[in-house]
């Protein structure tokens, strides 16, 4: 008798708990993290100045390069005329100002990324705060970037769209 008293408790016991489990909703979420940032000001100004820093490069290099060719010009024409120590004078420097464009091409790509870094930082910061203020604030579980991540598939009728919440988070229409 204790025996069949004991299931039946365990029984009535576990089906309480998943009337439980069934009552609590899973709530997630969905936002694409590249559409909210290219929505925001800042952004823009970044990216202006990135292509100001990517101009003023790109036309250093350029003036590098048309006086690497008017040197290396200038050479072809006296190369048959010239002695075998200045035309290896000319050479060597030829190649020299080859090695500096190619060593200022390197050196612009990398102060390039950093730039983009050091200004798209506070972006993605407060763009990561934001959602994570929207998710705590939501009660999400989760909260997936469809931008970013390999999600295949998403139903939106049971995932939420938080991307308006964090546009309102950020102050942005």
């Amino acid at each position: 008798m204790k025996r069949l008293f004991l299931i039946i408790a365990a029984i009535a016991l576990f089906s309480g708990a998943g009337l439980k489990v069934e009552a609590q909703t899973m709530k997630f979420g969905h936002i694409n993290t590249d559409e909210l940032i290219r929505a925001m000001p800042e952004y823009d100004s970044a990216m202006a100045k990135l292509q100001r820093e990517q101009k003023q490069l790109l036309n250093t290099l350029e003036i590098m390069q048309v006086e690497f060719n008017n040197k290396y010009e200038a050479y072809n024409k006296e190369a048959k005329n010239l002695t075998d120590l200045v035309r290896q004078t000319k050479e060597q420097e030829l190649a020299d100002m080859s090695k500096r464009i190619q060593d200022f091409q390197v050196q612009a790509q990398n102060q390039l990324q950093e730039v983009q870094a050091n200004l798209t930082k506070p972006i993605f910061d407060k763009v990561e705060k934001a959602i994570k203020d929207v998710g705590k604030e939501g009660g999400f579980i989760y909260v997936f970037d469809v931008a970013q991540s390999q999600i295949r598939y998403f139903d939106e009728t049971k995932s939420v769209n938080v991307l308006p919440q964090v546009k309102a988070k950020l102050g942005l229409k």
